[in-house]
């Protein structure tokens, strides 16, 4: 893996090599400090991995101008609406709880009816609030509401929204079309749906993800800043050069009062639409659970099939049942965007399908998305940029250049050797080896007979490496699986004169 650590452009340029890697070189490197200095951003990280190993990151710039803070793996960026994907992945946790199905009117949690005017009979579920087609829109009164909700203790309950003759109700909050079929993108879904996980949980929204998902996962970041151990970590935000938002300039803010709080009553105190300050490591934890399909070292955070649920298609664009936002979301899961690669619209990787969710705010942009098949994950974050003009929409794709120099980096230089492993074609099962028992739950054992070996690893069905002995062995070997995912993998045995192949298959 290689950390690249820009420090001032075109003053010094330090790269720190943790490890070699054929996936990383200096032509990538200049790629990204080519495309942060033509796009005049402030500050930039970037992170790649190929099936499930961090092959490259990329640091540059400034976090803080005036404090002349540079962009590291410790700095925190408020991440915009990769947010809602993490939103709706701590949901989910709660869906694997059985406290609700995907179809359940949400009227019947929130404690009261949540229902399109337009269109009573039709339930706004927790399904059409994840897939952006319930029918919402961020109107007059959302932001009216949203001021409101950061300036008044306690915050007013979020049925003066919702509810027709609230106090902030308006009618542009709803479309003219039927909940569950038309797609709006909107940020007032995920405030509903963080005021579920509140009301499901009896919790705050901020410290149920950050207990059952974020700490979980290793990560430091939170949807609280209060939560975050050094305040200095936090990038402020900048358009034009100018700060945004979080120039706290070492002084943490005031915390919330929320003495009178009513978990459930008003979640969008806390941000579940667009305020995760995450760093970019951070975000790459968060991508490899649903890339590893729930699992993260070793243990498993969400069932296989609440992942593959998230990424399936709940709504496709087909020209006429919603609005795709300049060609930039053509499909969508349950909190996860999926590219779909048309044509000038949704590209990441060109030719492979990518998951994941992008964001803006404040000058930041933010990308999260992974392939499958090879197993590639991207990250980047930036906190702004200087000048007047801003950022520039895409020579061949729906994201802004700033994204596609990224993107086209990627595909130009690790993508190549990021290929799928393919071990039913290169790994021919040897004779030499018994496996007992096969298939195996908990631990199985390697019979080698005479032959001597001097290695040993274990690799997924994708080429990850999972377990490695390097040392000289003979006989029997003893490996524990009780922490492996259920799959196939593939074991590997070397000798001086010979390699041996085995297929291992783990089942509970």
């Amino acid at each position: 893996m290689r950390i690249s650590l820009i420090a001032s452009v075109g003053l010094m340029a330090c790269c720190l090599t943790i490890s070699s890697s054929p996936l990383c070189g200096q032509t990538f490197t200049q790629d990204l400090i080519d495309g942060a200095i033509d796009h005049d951003l402030v500050g930039m990280a970037v992170i790649v991995a190929c099936e499930g190993q961090t092959v490259d990151e990329f640091y540059f710039g400034q976090a803080d101008l005036a404090a002349n803070r540079q962009v590291t793996d410790s700095t925190l960026f408020r991440v915009a609406s990769i947010s809602k994907m993490v939103t709706a992945t701590a949901l989910m946790l709660l869906y694997e709880q059985g406290l609700f199905g995907l179809d359940d009117d949400v009227s019947d949690y929130l404690g009261f009816e949540l229902q399109h005017p337009n269109f009573p009979a039709q339930a706004v579920t927790f399904r059409s609030l994840l897939s952006h087609t319930s029918g919402l829109r961020d109107g007059n009164g959302y932001f009216n509401f949203l001021n409101a909700t950061f300036a008044t203790a306690p915050p007013p309950p979020i049925g003066e929204l919702l509810i027709p003759g609230g106090d902030y109700y308006t009618t542009d909050l709803w479309g003219a079309q039927p909940p569950g079929a038309y797609f709006t993108y909107s940020n007032l879904n995920y405030g509903v749906i963080g005021t579920l996980i509140e009301a499901l949980s009896g919790q705050r929204f901020d410290q149920f993800v950050r207990e059952e998902l974020l700490l979980p996962l290793g990560m430091t970041g939170s949807f609280n800043v209060l939560d975050l151990p050094n305040i200095d970590n936090v990038s402020v935000l900048y358009r034009n050069g100018l700060p945004q938002i979080d120039n706290y300039q070492g002084v943490p803010p005031d915390p919330l009062d929320l003495s009178g709080y009513v978990p459930g009553s008003n979640g969008l105190i806390f941000g579940p639409q667009g305020s995760l300050r995450a760093s970019a490591r951070d975000l790459m934890a968060f991508l490899q659970l649903h890339l590893q399909l729930g699992w993260v070292g070793g243990v498993q955070l969400l069932d296989t099939a609440t992942v593959q649920l998230m990424h399936s298609p709940q709504w496709t664009y087909n020209g006429a049942n919603g609005d795709n936002y300049y060609n930039l979301f053509n499909s969508w899961g349950l909190g996860v965007h999926r590219t779909t690669n048309a044509a000038g619209g949704d590209i990441v990787l060109d030719g492979f399908q990518c998951f994941g969710h992008p964001g803006e705010a404040y000058g930041l942009i933010s990308d999260l998305y992974f392939a499958k098949d090879p197993a590639l994950g991207i990250v980047f974050l930036t906190n702004g940029y200087f000048g007047a003009e801003g950022y520039s929409f895409g020579d061949h794709s729906a994201f802004y250049t700033a994204e596609e120099s990224v993107f086209s980096a990627v595909q130009e230089h690790l993508l190549p050797t990021c290929a799928p492993f393919s071990a039913t074609k290169e790994a021919p099962v040897s004779p030499l080896l018994a496996i007992r028992p096969n298939p195996v739950a908990s631990e199985f054992y390697v019979e080698t007979g005479e032959a001597g070996f001097s290695h040993a690893l274990v690799l997924s069905a994708t080429g990850s490496l999972i377990w490695e002995k390097a040392e000289a062995f003979a006989g029997v070997l003893e490996i524990e699986v009780s922490s492996w995912p259920p799959g196939v993998y593939w074991l590997q045995l070397r000798g001086l004169q010979q390699v041996a192949w085995a297929k291992v298959v783990v089942e509970r």
